[in-house]
């Protein structure tokens, strides 16, 4: 199935604020969910992958639950005053009409089929940061049983760009997150097929993007839960077909982008 937007809510390229990584920027409306002209789309691609990979797009280690938990109160609180939803006490009615049975007993995968976004959880233990929990429909790239438990150094091994110095950046800003301000980042890549679900083992070679067609773009925001101190790290996914994009916005890019 394929699911593309007509475009970018912003082309992080050519913005100053995100161009350079991190490029972190605070939430200034609560919008760290987002419901998009793809929704019905999307959210049907969840169901899919939920119902019948529910293995490959979940995981929850034992110290995460809390967090979860505090992380499922507070996405159906949110719901609750978001336009086009109806939480009852037994389920939600989503904007596609579909509706949904409340599962507190597996708070990450019940989220997973009522927002757009992917949900990860990061932990501190020690003086880092650890993926303990996620349910990940849209992989850009990566592997979830792969990833999961390990700090944010661990889960970038493969990324050049990501050093020493960004490491440091991030892990500061990690620990500066307050619950009363998310914030949020875009990225960029190119592909050369639309797939949102796009799993990549780290022994896995890398996809040649040289001439795709495809930008894969995510917006990923960051909050953190009041009562278990959790990172919650969302990813809204975006993708729009290169040539649909202004041609200005097409020559700005990098078609090496990793």
């Amino acid at each position: 199935m394929t699911i593309l937007h007509e475009k970018l809510p912003l082309m992080a390229w050519l913005d100053p604020r995100t161009a350079r990584l991190p490029g972190i920027q605070p939430v200034v409306d609560d919008s760290w969910l987002v419901v998009d002209e793809v929704f019905a789309g999307q959210m049907a691609e969840r169901d899919r992958l939920i119902t019948t990979k529910a293995s490959l797009v979940h995981g929850m280690l034992e110290p995460a639950r809390p967090a979860a938990d505090e992380l499922y109160a507070s996405v159906l609180e949110k719901l609750s005053r978001t336009k086009g939803y109806r939480v009852g006490a037994a389920s939600v009615l989503r904007p596609d009409g579909v509706e949904v049975a409340l599962d507190a007993g597996a708070p990450l995968l019940c989220l997973g089929r009522l927002v757009q976004e992917d949900l990860c959880l990061m932990q501190k233990q020690g003086d880092e940061y650890v993926l303990t929990g996620a349910v990940l429909c849209f992989p850009a790239s990566w592997t979830l049983s792969e990833k999961l438990g390990r700090t944010m150094v661990g889960i970038h091994i493969p990324v050049e760009a990501y050093g020493a110095d960004l490491a440091k950046r991030v892990q500061r800003m990690f620990d500066m997150i307050r619950p009363e301000q998310p914030l949020w980042r875009m990225n960029y890549n190119i592909y050369a097929e639309p797939d949102l679900f796009h799993p990549r083992r780290e022994d896995d070679p890398r996809q040649h993007t040289a001439g795709g067609g495809y930008m894969r773009s995510e917006r990923q925001c960051l909050l953190r839960l009041p009562q278990t101190q959790a990172v919650v790290f969302t990813i809204h996914t975006y993708v729009v077909q290169i040539a649909s994009l202004p041609y200005s916005a097409q020559e700005a890019l990098s078609i090496e982008k990793p």
